[in-house]
């Protein structure tokens, strides 16, 4: 059994915990949290033995040997970097760090210290997303990618009415784009790797991130096109669209009901059995590395999560949008 500790106590590694409860191969030991009433309430809450409010003695303590990480996006790299220099296998919640600049400092942090670090970008690793990558060639030479992801914001209420909550504040990382965005373009770049160019557009917010976007991507052959949004819903499913047909996904985050309509008109449904909880396989596939001593997946690779960042850093380019993190790593 993998003892392993978290770093947030929140809606995300609650669902995270019930994932990693279902594999029978992790065991959550620690709780990190900045105060000792929450720390206690979270451990008692899910049955965790240990508790810290200091980072420091979380990363060195030697009762777990494996960190998952669900803070705000801002905090990842430093809080990884530490865990990793302390000899921690580091699974780190999507976006992985505010830009490609920090990213790269983790990487050199876990090839120094020989340990695991994963982005816990969990629809690259479903089972349906595996069914779309086999069943890709049946739709013929791809010409385009249409991937959206827009979703009201249970937060987006009380900013209207001046309550800015971490959600939408630029010194966390946030915004459409980091927030849901990514979960347009990370399986882009798992298909398809790195566009010869992007042509970003957003709207921003009055604290500083984006409510919404859309970026346009350019491949060799083949055109994408992704739409975020953390202001408005939609109801429009995603596809790829090829010369032979298209596969049309419904709610794209967890790869819901995917199909091929052929141009004859036929079509072909092509889920496979997913699990009730769409962090399992993440929490599966971070449990069976650290068992085998592997120090990257191959399906979420370290070189996917660094061109997705890179990504996004010339999308938030393009739009003006600047975090402080942006400018503490350019130092």
């Amino acid at each position: 059994m993998i003892r392993f500790g978290v770093i947030g106590t929140n809606w995300i590694t609650e669902k995270f915990l019930d994932a990693a409860a279902q594999t029978g191969e992790l065991k959550l030991d620690a709780i990190y949290s900045r105060t000792e009433e929450r720390a206690a309430e979270f451990a008692e809450k899910h049955g965790a033995p240990h508790t810290y409010t200091s980072l420091e003695d979380f990363a060195a303590s030697e009762e777990f040997e494996a960190v998952y990480i669900a803070s705000p996006n801002s905090l990842h790299a430093e809080q990884a970097i530490l865990c990793m220099n302390s000899g921690k296998h580091v699974l780190c919640e999507k976006p992985i760090a505010s830009n490609s600049a920090e990213l790269k400092k983790m990487i050199e942090a876990a090839k120094a210290n020989q340990v695991l670090l994963m982005e816990a970008m969990k629809t690259t690793l479903l089972p349906n997303f595996t069914s779309i990558k086999k069943n890709l060639h049946k739709i013929g030479k791809v010409r385009r990618y249409v991937a959206s992801y827009c979703q009201y914001s249970s937060r987006y209420d009380a900013y209207k009415e001046g309550k800015i909550l971490n959600a939408f504040k630029p010194e966390f990382s946030n915004g459409s784009m980091m927030d849901i965005g990514i979960y347009c373009i990370a399986p882009m770049v798992a298909l398809f790797g790195r566009p010869n160019s992007i042509q970003a557009t957003a709207h921003l917010l009055e604290s500083g991130v984006d409510g919404e976007g859309s970026i346009l991507f350019q491949y060799e052959e083949h055109d994408a096109i992704v739409m975020f949004s953390k202001i408005t819903d939609s109801y429009l499913p995603s596809e790829i669209q090829g010369e032979a047909g298209s596969i049309v996904i419904d709610k794209f985050s967890t790869m819901e009901n995917i199909r091929i309509r052929y141009r004859s008109g036929e079509t072909e449904e092509i889920n496979v059995d997913q699990h009730e909880n769409s962090m399992f396989d993440e929490a599966k596939e971070f449990a069976s590395l650290i068992r085998e001593g592997k120090l990257e997946s191959e399906t979420n690779t370290l070189g996917n999560s660094l061109i997705t960042l890179e990504i996004m850093d010339l999308a938030r380019r393009e739009i003006g949008l600047v975090y402080p993190a942006d400018e503490v790593s350019s130092n």
